[in-house]
């Protein structure tokens, strides 16, 4: 029998632990993003929503409403998401939070939620090793479902936020500080009644397409990186590199700080793919937008039904964003304009956002065995 060997032991290991529902991890993930947004917000003292793009800005009416924001002064604590709620709070009550704090908190929260759990149910049907609840999954799902997966879980995402949507581009702080509306769930309840269900969907092609060709991206890169990258990269350095020349076998236990690094990675490439697609589409999508809140006045005024121009309303959008694109030159210009800084901006959020979804995702999962890579006269230990 050849000899065996063990080195580079990192002491890892892991307990077994009872595995949860998916609705826990798509949760804890959709709020680290949500909360790493917040965190650099405030390192980099400017609103949230110049970091990462919540699908509604919860404290836009907060700063509305207050003076030194208004005012564009200098930043200070006052001007932050705790010193903004206080002076809400402080001239309109407690019942200001659950009034126009809470609703778009929660929405939110459920949209996320909603994302990485159908994430989870569709990748463990198309690849049936992911449906259990292990904490590593060998070997690896194959991009193709990763992909498939992201998307189905994107275009989930779009149908159950296209409400939403709707009510974000038509949404005016106005109204609220005229008492048109007492709060946001009245708004939101009159406003969709208004616009009906042909408004409500005016324009969920391009979000259709956006968010699951987006989050098709942005799994499958995650994935690939954390998984089939890492395991590459382990065979490489391991078994050919370090071990060039060992006659015996050698069982291996790889330094505990390679794969945080790779998830780090994990999560830039995931954000960077994704924005890759879904810049370019947001920017139409705006276009699109604003046509339809155009539209929407525009019948108010006349008393007559926006049905008609809803339906050209992708014709005149295109004739629009390729007059915007000639004067900057052609379309690649208009298209990724800010490409890289708005990327810059998410890419720590997002990342802390699937890294909290991967550690949940494994902390509910079952320890099982460690996964053995066997390469020539080595096998490489994952615990």
């Amino acid at each position: 029998m050849p000899e065996t060997q063990e080195i580079v032991v990192d002491g890892g290991g892991g307990s077994g632990r009872k595995p949860q529902n998916h609705l826990v991890q798509g949760t804890s993930a959709a709020g680290a993003r949500a909360l790493g947004a917040q965190f650099i917000a405030f390192y980099f003292r400017a609103p949230v929503k110049a970091f990462f793009r919540l699908r509604v800005d919860y404290m836009y009416v907060p700063r509305a409403i207050n003076p030194r924001v208004q005012a564009n002064e200098r930043w200070s604590l006052k001007q932050s998401t705790p010193g903004l709620l206080f002076h809400a709070v402080k001239h309109h009550g407690w019942k200001f939070i659950p009034n126009q704090v809470l609703p778009p908190l929660i929405a939110n929260a459920s949209i996320g939620t909603i994302l990485y759990t159908s994430y989870l149910q569709a990748l463990g049907s198309l690849y049936q090793p992911s449906s259990q609840p292990t904490k590593r999954v060998y070997p690896p799902p194959p991009f193709s479902a990763t992909f498939q997966a992201g998307s189905a879980a994107g275009a989930i995402q779009s149908l159950v936020a296209a409400p939403l949507d709707a009510l974000v581009v038509r949404f005016r702080v106005n109204d609220m500080l005229e008492g048109k509306y007492t709060s946001v769930w009245q708004y939101g309840k009159h406003k969709l009644h208004e616009i009906g269900l042909r408004g409500v969907f005016s324009g969920y092609t391009l979000s259709l397409l956006k968010e699951s060709l987006g989050y098709g991206l942005f799994f499958g890169s995650f994935e690939y990186v954390k998984q089939q990258a890492y395991f590459s990269y382990l065979t490489w350095y391991y078994g050919r590199r370090r071990l060039k020349g060992h006659t015996e076998h050698v069982t291996i236990r790889p330094h505990y700080a390679l794969e945080p690094i790779f998830l780090l990675l994990a999560g830039f490439s995931a954000s960077v793919t994704q924005q890759a697609v879904q810049h370019p589409l947001a920017k139409i999508q705006d276009v699109h937008y604003g046509r339809l809140e155009s539209i929407d006045y525009a019948s108010k005024l006349q008393h007559t039904s926006a049905l008609r121009g809803y339906a050209h309303g992708y014709e005149k959008t295109f004739a629009q964003c390729k007059k915007q694109a000639v004067k900057v030159g052609g379309w690649n210009n208009w298209l990724y304009k800010g490409f890289a800084l708005n990327t810059l901006r998410q890419v720590p959020s997002t990342a802390a956002g699937l890294i909290v979804f991967e550690l949940v995702r494994r902390k509910f999962g079952d320890a099982g065995e460690a996964v053995a890579i066997e390469y020539e006269n080595s096998t490489i230990l994952l615990s």
